[in-house]
């Protein structure tokens, strides 16, 4: 199994991890899982699960959302200590999702290397990305806090899987060139914000509630993690069509008529007639004989229309969300959170 070379400081947290849960399952003295009373060598369970989940989370990542809670934790007062657990509980879940999406859209690449069902196959890959979401629940359990509060952390972390789940279904399920044109900022809207949004509000709203801020505190926070979650999406989406470097990418989600953010901003910049006149040649990507000069040809259009709207939007979305946060994290979580963002923006082309 080949493997992308690891970012130590960032990935050896969730990898660590992974080796303690490897150690409870099956203690190396003995090789065998002490609750199922059977010998069965660590190389067995290398390869059914842990093999795979250290192939992915060895890839180097932006961590953000893992990064977003530690800025929350410490600027509304959490002080040093930390969980280690903490930041591993969205990380793991974003993982996760990965791992599974990847597989629904039959994507070659992830992080640098080839998406995990590539190298193992769909039926494991999937496992591997569901087991994530569990594990990551898990771990509120070990957190080294009140019980209600790691209650409370529970439910807000299953509310968010219910919730990025609708959002997935919808990405699944919209082809945008078959949505009216009338309603394309919208379902473009509900998507990113069901599935990035909610993810990146949880990160937020972990640590908020895990340094005991107030509720109205945490329930502005995790309004601000929605909407910064929107807005890096929003980022994400825009480099799929300016980066020379992600030009895949941006080719794979127009093929696929996946309700991305340029086709919410060509809205806000072209007539509907002419919205409606390019999902007519969207469409015609998927019948016989379309080339990849046609999706050469869409790309170059959609990003000349969109980009000077999408610019301004992406500007607009993260000032936004850092003058909000401005008002409930401390200066040097904030400036800190501003760091990250240029950091971002940055790595996003």
């Amino acid at each position: 199994m080949s493997s992308a070379a690891p970012d130590e400081e960032r990935t050896t947290p969730l990898l660590a991890a992974l080796d303690r849960v490897l150690l409870r399952l099956a203690p190396p003295h003995t090789g065998a899982a002490p609750h199922e009373g059977g010998e069965l060598p660590h190389e067995l369970w290398k390869r059914a699960l842990f093999g795979p989940a250290a192939e992915f989370l060895r890839r180097p990542g932006k961590e953000f959302r893992g990064r977003l809670t530690q800025l929350v934790w410490r600027g509304v007062g959490g002080g040093a200590e930390l969980p280690h657990a903490l930041p591993c509980i969205t990380e793991l879940l974003h993982a996760g999702s990965l791992i599974v999406d990847d597989v629904e859209d039959d994507s070659a690449q992830r992080r640098g290397a080839p998406a995990l069902h590539k190298l193992v196959g769909a039926p494991l890959a999937i496992n591997t990305g569901t087991w994530m979401y569990f594990w990551a629940l898990s771990l509120i359990d070990e957190l080294p806090l009140p019980e209600a509060v790691r209650g409370e952390l529970s439910r807000e972390a299953v509310a968010a899987m219910m919730r990025c789940h609708q959002g997935q279904a919808l990405d699944l399920s919209i082809h945008i060139g078959h949505v009216e044109p009338r309603h394309v900022p919208a379902a473009v809207a509900a998507t990113t914000r069901n599935k990035t949004g909610v993810l990146m509000g949880l990160a937020a709203r972990i640590g908020a509630v895990a340094a005991g801020a107030d509720r109205a505190r945490t329930e502005a926070l995790a309004r601000f993690g929605e909407e910064l979650g929107v807005g890096l999406q929003m980022l994400d989406d825009l480099g799929s069509i300016a980066a020379r470097a992600r030009r895949d990418k941006g080719l794979e989600d127009l093929r696929d008529g996946r309700p991305t953010w340029p086709w919410a901003w060509l809205c806000g910049a072209v007539d509907e007639l002419a919205v409606a006149r390019l999902q007519q040649r969207l469409r015609a990507l998927a019948l016989p004989g379309a080339s990849e000069h046609d999706a050469d040809a869409l790309m170059s259009v959609l990003r000349d229309a969109a980009l000077p709207v999408g610019r301004a939007a992406v500007r607009g979305q993260l000032q936004r969300c850092l003058h909000d946060a401005a008002a409930l994290l401390d200066p040097a979580a904030h400036l800190a959170l501003e760091q990250e963002l240029a950091r971002l923006e940055a790595s996003y082309g």
